[in-house]
């Protein structure tokens, strides 16, 4: 007998609970759905009323474009890139709460052990979703479509289900190490606010390692680069409140 999406979803919650515990150096197709869930239901809008046509008809939210999905992914892969992102802001801004952010990720293990590098493509950082989207769509709780012209797909948008939406809910509850990607994902679309997926790829491009990796290699870590960063930007903040 097929297994219902609660039973599915459990399986999901307890593949990543493993993840968190043993923190592998690649990603499984399971630990990406439950990744992706979280984001999608993190960063996805509501629908407009009516929904638009494309729209399945029991979802809730939707994400558009692949580019902004690839992008907010990067960052929660790559803690150092982000703790980075987080300095950037601090510097243009002063939010001294930016700073702290940065620090509390920089101070512990989080850019090694919660790294998961992704490959460099034409436009940027890119990994194959295929797998994970299709694990959220066989239980129904996220559905891709592609906006376009038979033969020329100009977008694809992620289509959040009343069920993704309550599933995504129940596994953090169900599995509270899963309240780090909500928490990280409201605080990377609170520093993103405003920016769409060309942007975000724009400024990932700013970090040298990032813009010269080979088409198809990995993209290397910054965390030594950025640690020193945080270092100096806390000696300056010290000297200045002196």
């Amino acid at each position: 007998m097929p297994a219902r999406p609660d039973d599915e979803a459990q399986v999901i919650m307890t593949a990543d609970d493993e993840a968190v515990e043993t923190q592998p150096a690649a990603t499984s197709r399971m630990q990406d759905a439950v990744r992706l869930l979280l984001l999608i239901d993190g960063a996805a809008t509501d629908l407009e009323d009516p929904p638009p046509a494309a729209a399945p008809p029991d979802a809730v939210a939707v994400l558009r474009t692949q580019v902004l999905l690839q992008k907010l992914d990067f960052w929660l892969r790559n803690p150092d890139y982000f703790a980075n992102m987080l300095l950037d802001r601090y510097e243009q801004h002063g939010d001294e709460d930016l700073l702290s952010h940065a620090e509390r990720i920089l101070s512990s293990e989080e850019p090694e052990v919660r790294r998961y590098p992704m490959l460099r493509y034409r436009f940027g950082a890119y990994e194959s979703l295929d797998a994970a989207l299709s694990v959220l769509a066989s239980v129904a709780l996220v559905y891709r479509r592609r906006e376009g012209t038979p033969g020329h797909t100009r977008q694809h948008n992620y289509y959040l289900t009343e069920q993704g939406r309550r599933v995504a809910r129940e596994m953090v509850v169900g599995v509270p190490a899963l309240n780090y990607y909500v928490e990280r994902v409201a605080l990377l679309l609170s520093v993103t606010a405003g920016q769409g997926g060309t942007e975000l790829k724009d400024e990932q491009y700013l970090q040298a390692e990032y813009a010269q990796t080979e088409y198809n290699d990995r993209i290397a870590p910054i965390a030594h680069r950025v640690r020193q960063r945080l270092a100096t930007l806390q000696h300056n903040h010290g000297a200045g409140g002196q």
